[in-house]
C-alpha cells in the first residue's frame, strides 16, 4: 500500500490528512534517530550536568551559608597556609654575625691607652712642671677620652694596681665581646661589667671607677643582625610548612555559618561561587559539547562499520539505555568508591545484546567520559578501560548464564591486578591497596549479577534473541516443545533432524547456527492443531486426506504455518523464531494435492496459485536453510534404500527446484552458499541414514544345543 492508499483508507476511517502525515513522518527512520538522539542528549545532561560542575551559590562576605558547602575538588587553603607560614617565620630566631675587627680595635685601643699612660707616668718632670702637666699631656695624647679626674687617678695609682686594672679590663672586655654584644644590649652589658668591677676586691674604689670609665669609652657592639641569612632561614621555615588542603567532599562551611574572606576564597576556588545572575551558559554549553562528542564518536563508528545497528531503532534504544543507566549507576556509586563503578556491565550487555566490537568502542568512550565527570584521575580511567574491555572479550560466545559469572570473576581478577599495579607505582600502603582490591573484586561480581538479572528484561522487553535465550528455547522441557513431543512425536523427531541439518549448514555459510537449530525445532509447531493430517503423525495407516477434496487438504496443510505463528505468539517466542515458522515454506507449491486436483477436477479450473503457501518467502539465511532442511529430511526419509549417491542427488535436486521456483530470491544466499549447504546436508544425512549391516537369522534353540 502506498502513501496515497493509506490516505484514502484513513479518510474512510475519519482521520485527518494532517494527522496521517504526522504519523507517516514520525515513522521514518531518520526522524526516529534524531528524536532518540535528542532524548539521549537531554537525559545525559540531566544525569551528568551537576557532576560536570555542581550547583553554584550566590553569596558574599558577611552572609550566612545557605547550606553545608563542600569542596568539589581538592584545593589549597592559601589563607590558612599563609598564616601558618607567618607563624613559622616568626619562630625563627634572627641570625647575627660577629665583627671580629671591632674586638681587635677595642683591644688595640685599650693597649694603646695603657702604653701611653705608662710612658707619661715614667716621664721625668722638670722643676717648673707639676703633676698637672702630666695630666694635660695625657689628655692630649690619650686615644680614650676621659675626664681629668680619671686621668689623675690613672697617673696616681701604683704600678701594681695599674697592671691589675689593665688585666681586669682586658679580661672582662674579651669575655663579653667573645660572646658578642648586640647594639641594643650595649647598655646592659656595660652595666653588667660595672657591677662585676664593683665586686673586684683587689682594686681600689678609684681604680674601679677608672676601669669602668675606660670600658664605657671603648666597648662597642660586635654582633650585628644578618638580614640576608635571617630571611633565608625564615623562607626555609615557611617552605617546610605543609599546605592546608581541603579534600574533595570536605565541608568548607557549615549551614548558617558566616562567610569570611577565607571561606569566600575557598568557595570561589571550588568553582561554586555564582558571580552572575541567571543560568551558567558556559557550563551548559561545555556539558552539551562533551555529550555531543560522545554521541558523534559512537554514531560515526556505526555509520562506517555497523550500519545495521544504526538503522535499527530498537538496538539504538537499547544502546542508549545501557549507556545512560551505567552512567547513572556509576555517578551514584562513585561516592562509595571509584573502583565500584560497573563499566563492565555496559560492555557485557552490549556484547551479548548487540555485538562485541561496539562494546569495545562504547567502553572506550564511556570510560573516559565517566572517569572525567567523577574522579578525573588517569588511573581510574585506565582501570575502567581495562575492566570494560576484559568484560567485552570474556563474554563472547557465552552460551550458559553461569559463564557470565565466570566473566565477572575474570573482570574481578583484572581489576585486582590493575589496582595493585597502580598502588605499587604510587607507593600506596598495603592496607589501602587491599581495601581497593576488594572493591575491584566486588565490581566484577556486581557487573555479572546485574547482567544476569537484567538479561531476561532486555530479551523480553525488546524481543532480543541472545544465545542464552536460544539455548533456553532449545530445552525439551519448554512447554511448546513438550507438547510437540507428546502430541506429535513424528513431527518432533522430524524437527530434531531438521535442526541438526540446519545448524550444520548455517555454520558453513556464516549464518547463526543457534537460530537455525531453534527455528527448526519450532518450525512445524502449527501441526499441533491438526496433527493427524500430516504423514509423520499417521501411525494406523489411515489418511484423513483420502476423505476430503484436494483444495481443502491444501488449505489444511498450508495453514500450519499461520497456526504455528499464532502458537509462537501465544507462547511468546521471539520474532526471529516466529519469522522462520511463517517463512519456512515460502510460497512453495503443494505439488501432491495440486496434481491430485488436476486428475480429479477440471484442469482448466485448477490454478497453481491456490495450491501454494501464502508466504512470505524466506527473508534470512536461517529461514531459507530451515526450508531446505525441512524438504530434504522429508524426502530422504521417504527414500526406500538410501545411499550416499542417492542422498546427494536428491538433496541437490531439491535445492535446485527451490531455486528455480524463486523461493530463495530474498534470503541472501549465493550459489556458492547453496553448494556448501548441499555438502553439509549430505554429510549429516549420510550419518543418519547410513546403510546398516544385515544380521543373519539365528535359531536360539539350535545355538543352545550346540553349546
Amino acid at each position: 500500500m502506498n502513501w496515497g492508499d493509506t490516505m484514502d483508507l484513513n479518510k474512510k476511517k475519519g482521520d485527518k490528512p494532517s494527522d496521517n502525515f504526522i504519523l507517516s513522518f514520525l515513522k521514518k527512520t531518520i526522524i526516529k534517530q534524531i528524536l532518540l538522539a535528542l532524548v539521549f542528549t537531554v537525559l545525559m545532561y540531566l544525569i551528568v550536568g551537576s557532576s560536570m560542575a555542581p550547583e553554584k551559590v550566590a553569596i558574599k562576605i558577611g552572609d550566612l551559608a545557605p547550606d553545608d558547602i563542600r569542596a568539589t575538588k581538592e584545593i589549597v587553603d592559601e589563607i590558612t597556609t599563609e598564616k601558618l607560614k607567618e607563624e613559622a617565620m616568626k619562630k625563627v630566631e634572627p641570625r647575627y654575625r660577629f665583627e671580629t675587627s671591632v674586638q681587635v680595635k677595642v683591644k688595640n685601643d685599650i693597649n694603646n691607652f695603657f702604653a701611653i699612660l705608662k710612658q707619661i707616668r715614667n716621664m721625668e718632670l722638670e722643676e717648673s712642671e707639676t703633676q698637672t702637666t702630666k695630666i694635660e699631656i695625657l689628655q692630649q695624647r690619650s686615644n680614650i677620652r676621659l675626664g681629668k679626674e680619671e686621668y689623675s687617678i690613672a697617673l696616681a695609682i701604683s704600678d701594681d694596681s695599674l697592671t691589675t686594672l689593665e688585666n681586669s679590663i682586658k679580661d672582662m672586655v674579651s669575655q663579653v665581646m667573645s660572646i658578642g654584644i648586640k647594639e641594643e644590649e650595649l647598655e646592659a652589658e656595660i652595666q653588667n661589667i660595672s657591677n662585676n668591677f664593683e665586686k673586684l676586691e683587689h682594686l681600689s674604689d678609684s681604680a674601679k671607677i677608672l676601669g669602668i670609665k675606660i670600658i664605657e669609652k671603648t666597648i662597642q657592639p660586635n654582633r650585628f643582625l644578618d638580614v640576608e641569612t635571617t630571611l633565608q632561614k625564615r623562607k626555609e621555615a615557611a617552605d617546610q610548612v605543609t599546605p592546608v588542603v581541603i579534600k574533595e567532599g570536605q565541608i568548607i562551611v557549615e549551614k548558617k555559618q558566616p562567610i569570611d574572606e577565607r571561606i569566600y576564597t575557598l568557595i570561589k576556588k571550588s568553582g561554586l561561587l555564582k558571580e552572575t545572575e541567571g543560568p551558567d551558559y558556559k557550563l551548559i554549553l561545555g556539558t552539551l559539547s562533551i555529550i555531543l562528542i560522545l554521541e558523534w564518536l559512537i554514531i560515526a563508528y556505526l555509520y562506517f562499520f555497523d550500519r545495521e545497528v544504526l538503522c535499527d531503532i530498537k538496538l539504538l534504544l537499547i544502546l542508549s539505555i545501557i549507556i545512560l543507566s551505567t552512567t547513572l549507576i556509576s555517578k551514584n556509586i562513585y561516592r562509595i568508591s571509584e573502583y565500584l563503578m560497573p563499566i563492565s556491565l555496559a560492555t557485557m550487555l552490549i556484547s551479548i545484546l548487540i555485538n562485541p566490537k561496539l562494546a569495545i568502542l562504547v567502553n572506550l568512550v564511556v570510560s573516559v567520559f565517566i572517569g572525567t565527570i567523577t574522579s578525573n584521575d588517569i588511573s581510574t580511567i585506565i582501570f575502567l578501560l581495562i575492566g570494560g574491555t576484559v568484560g567485552a572479550f570474556a563474554i563472547v560466545n557465552t552460551h550458559q548464564r553461569y559463564n557470565i559469572v565466570i566473566t565477572g570473576l575474570i573482570v574481578s581478577a583484572f581489576n585486582i591486578l590493575t589496582i595493585s599495579s597502580f598502588g605499587f607505582i604510587h607507593g600506596v600502603e598495603y592496607k589501602e591497596i587491599l581495601l581497593t582490591c576488594i572493591y575491584g573484586a566486588l565490581n566484577g561480581l556486581f557487573s555479572a549479577i546485574l547482567t544476569i538479572g537484567s538479561l531476561p528484561l532486555w530479551e523480553n522487553l525488546f524481543d532480543i534473541l541472545t544465545p542464552l535465550k536460544l539455548l533456553e528455547l532449545s530445552n525439551p522441557n519448554q512447554p511448546l516443545l513438550k507438547r510437540l513431543l507428546v502430541e506429535t512425536p513424528g513431527t518432533y523427531h522430524h524437527s530434531i533432524i531438521v535442526g541438526n541439518l540446519s545448524e550444520a549448514a548455517a555454520e558453513e555459510v556464516g549464518g547463526n547456527p543457534l537460530i537455525a537449530r531453534v527455528g527448526a525445532y519450532y518450525h512445524d509447531v502449527g501441526k499441533l492443531k491438526r496433527p493427524l493430517f500430516f504423514k509423520e503423525n499417521q501411525f494406523n495407516g489411515e489418511n484423513p486426506h483420502d476423505k476430503i477434496n484436494p483444495s481443502l487438504s491444501t488449505l489444511i496443510i498450508t495453514s500450519h504455518t499461520k497456526d504455528g505463528a499464532e502458537l509462537a505468539k501465544k507462547y511468546k517466542l521471539p520474532t526471529a523464531i516466529r519469522d522462520i515458522i511463517i517463512q519456512h515454506h515460502g510460497q512453495t507449491l503443494v505439488a501432491y494435492f495440486y496434481h491430485k486436483a488436476l486428475k480429479s477436477e477440471n484442469g482448466d479450473t485448477v490454478k497453481a496459485e491456490n495450491f501454494r503457501y501464502s508466504g512470505p518467502k524466506p527473508q534470512t539465511k536461517e529461514a531459507a536453510i530451515v526450508m531446505l532442511a525441512d524438504s530434504v529430511e522429508a524426502a530422504v526419509r521417504a527414500m526406500p534404500e538410501p545411499t550416499k549417491g542417492k542422498i546427494e542427488g536428491l538433496v541437490r535436486q531439491i535445492i535446485k527446484d527451490k531455486l528455480n521456483d524463486g523461493q530463495l530470491d530474498e534470503c541472501g544466499l549465493t550459489l556458492k552458499d547453496l553448494n556448501t549447504i548441499a555438502n553439509a546436508f549430505v554429510k549429516v544425512l549420510v550419518g543418519i541414514f547410513h546403510e546398516r549391516i544385515e544380521y543373519p537369522k539365528l535359531d536360539l534353540a539350535e545355538l543352545k544345543g550346540e553349546n
